[in-house]
């Protein structure tokens, strides 16, 4: 299991559980989406994954390591195997995608060279390979405030490339792109799956896609799994223990279609 999420509990201060016992594990190679209405946690169990939030109680374990019980180094060298793809890209605009790209490597590099922006032609050439890799090999210098959204998504697929992680956390990443350009956004991430042998966590409202992309689907709900299976195990009666809804029971039977 590269991916390992034991009895996990979240509650913040004002009151609201985010999480609550959650288990899971995902193996090497998986697509497995979360799903669940807004408030279900899925947010706050990504942020758990890639060390930015912390858990009340449970045991994150990414290669067999544990996550919440180290500090410092140790623990940035958890992180640095995990990827984050945001829904609104979280990328400079103002300078270029290849440095866009670059800036994944600054937590790993030493004070004066991190300031100057001196990346070393290793890195450089890394860097111009992962975007020609997201199709954009002639968007290298290009500023990305002069992108289309999807051409921005692919900047910051690239950007969590460049710290060679084994697992990628997708954050929404098509819920700010129109659904043609979102189709092409997951069709290059499960191409890069299948080729870099990445195992890929996706939070997404769209079940569509959901159903569509992933090998596996959990849902969550009020931050309990209800659901954890293979996406052709989904049925009726457990779209409405995610969702309590009949208004999403008919949207899944059309997305099953």
């Amino acid at each position: 299991m590269i991916v390992q999420i034991q009895n996990i509990s979240k509650k913040f201060k004002n009151g609201t559980t985010a999480l609550s016992n959650v288990n899971f594990s995902v193996d090497r190679g998986e697509f497995v989406s979360v799903i669940g209405p807004s408030g279900a946690g899925k947010t706050t169990l990504f942020r758990i994954l890639n060390g930015a939030e912390r858990a009340d109680s449970g045991r994150v374990i990414i290669n067999e390591k544990h996550l919440e019980s180290t500090k410092g180094k140790a623990r940035r060298m958890i992180q640095k195997n995990i990827g984050t793809v945001y829904q609104d890209f979280a990328l400079v605009e103002n300078i270029s995608c290849i440095h866009n790209v670059l800036s994944a490597c600054l937590p790993d590099m030493t004070f004066i060279p991190a300031v100057l922006g001196i990346f070393g032609k290793e890195r450089n050439t890394e860097a111009e390979s992962l975007l020609n890799l997201v199709g954009l090999a002639d968007k290298v210098n290009e500023p990305v405030k002069n992108l289309s959204g999807g051409q921005k998504q692919r900047v910051a697929i690239a950007r969590a490339l460049m710290r060679r992680p084994s697992v990628l956390l997708a954050d929404e990443p098509v819920a700010s792109l129109d659904p043609i350009t979102g189709r092409q956004i997951l069709e290059l991430i499960s191409s890069i799956r299948k080729t870099q042998g990445l195992t890929v966590l996706m939070n997404s409202h769209n079940l569509q896609f959901s159903l569509e992309f992933s090998s596996r689907i959990i849902g969550l709900r009020s931050g309990i799994t209800v659901f954890d299976g293979a996406p052709e195990d989904i049925t009726p009666l457990i779209i409405s223990a995610i969702y309590g809804s009949s208004a999403d029971i008919s949207d899944i039977q059309e997305a099953a279609l």
